[in-house]
């Protein structure tokens, strides 16, 4: 059986770029296992990932819209799906590990509380003295410590090449590195790749909410120019579509024309660099995959138009107030009596203190659970009030 992961690997080794991550050249596991007969070893992060906890969990966190706002706004689940889209069709442009790119897209956000960037700068902030909060160090937490699926090792026990992308900025990294590595180290295009990925779906897809919530209007949008570009294009290669349709023709250029920018100037980066292999990549490719100049000041214009119009607006900030009283009362009852946390969880606390097992516990909540608990303890359905 071990013939069919051999042949995977030898295909890449036909097909994929010289500097791309190849699957039978891992890094390894921080545990010794055993390869798998018939999938590579990035497929089997990729499926480890998906069969989490966390992962199933992710369809009832918010984006920028709590759930109960509606049926068709994104959660950080269909988020998760639309960066490992967008994250596949570009390494495969640049003939690098897609599995690779899709393990590290499906694992990138496994770290996100409830209620979004709002929950996540409350919880920094009760950690203040305890270490902090951040999603990307917490999604590494989970996947090393938190998950316990297998009886042989905490965690998931993923390759390097995978946590590395889940980490997405080394520097803060402070466990062990594999030889010849240092926090300095750039990570593989294949982790780069999804952190460009992961800025196009947000982009993109809270601009289609936001216009859905009416926070704005295609008229306002046009400040843009990418939305004013292919806005235009589309009205006018479609005249009879309806504005929904338009609005969806729009995105969908716009995604188009952010990957092609991408995939082109990145290849031109890799020539510039002279990038041989993946130890090229590591020494000498920090940011050798993005945006054209252009592109990118393109893209900033539209990250403005957004803080702007949607992250700033009135009801959308609704959501940070219930979400700091949410998290504030729940995140103090139990600092104050563990014994209301599950017992599995509560018995970590003479391992991480009570602080940090606290925050795994709350920042592992849903929306809905969080509102839940929060009007089971305290008596307030907070989750009408948003």
């Amino acid at each position: 059986m071990n013939a069919l992961r051999e042949m995977i690997e030898r295909r890449e080794a036909e097909l994929l770029a010289p500097y791309a991550a190849h699957s039978a050249a891992s890094l390894g596991r921080a545990h010794p296992e055993p390869e798998h007969a018939m999938r590579t070893a990035f497929q089997r992060d990729r499926d480890r990932i998906i069969h989490t906890t966390a992962f199933r969990r992710l369809e009832y966190k918010t984006q920028v819209f709590v759930n109960h706002e509606g049926d068709h706004f994104r959660t950080r689940l269909t988020h998760t799906v639309e960066v490992s889209q967008i994250a596949r069709s570009i390494a495969r442009a640049l003939r690098l590990n897609e599995e690779l790119a899709e393990a590290v897209a499906l694992g990138h956000d496994l770290g996100h509380p409830p209620f979004g960037h709002a929950g996540e700068t409350v919880l920094d902030g009760l950690m203040e003295g305890h270490g902090g909060f951040e999603h990307n160090l917490q999604a590494l937490r989970i996947v090393e410590r938190l998950e316990r699926r297998y009886p042989a090792f905490p965690g998931l026990n993923l390759t390097w090449e995978t946590r590395e992308g889940i980490i997405k900025y080394l520097p803060r990294y402070k466990g062990p590195m594999p030889a010849g590595l240092s926090n300095g180290t750039a990570p593989s295009l294949e982790a780069q790749v999804v952190d460009a990925a992961d800025e196009i779906a947000y982009n993109n897809h809270d601009l289609d909410d936001g216009l859905s919530f009416r926070l704005f209007a295609p008229e306002d949008a046009a400040e843009c120019s990418l939305w004013g570009e292919h806005h235009r294009a589309a009205r006018r290669d479609y005249p009879g579509a309806s504005p929904r349709e338009i609005k969806h023709e729009t995105i969908r250029r716009i995604i188009n024309a952010q990957v092609t920018d991408l995939v082109l100037a990145t290849r031109g980066r890799a020539e510039a660099l002279g990038l041989r292999d993946l130890a090229d990549v590591r020494g000498r490719g920090h940011g050798a995959a993005g945006f054209s100049p252009a592109m990118e000041e393109r893209n900033q214009e539209l990250k403005r138009f957004l803080m702007e119009r949607m992250y700033r607006n009135e009801r959308v900030r609704r959501l940070e107030a219930s979400a700091r009283k949410v998290l504030t009362d729940l995140f103090n009852a139990y600092l104050g009596d563990p014994s209301r946390m599950p017992a599995h969880v509560a018995r970590r606390e003479a391992e991480d203190g009570r602080p940090r097992m606290v925050c795994d516990y709350v920042s592992g909540m849903t929306d809905r659970y969080a509102y839940q608990q929060h009007k089971r303890m305290f008596g307030e359905d907070l989750a009408l009030e948003g």
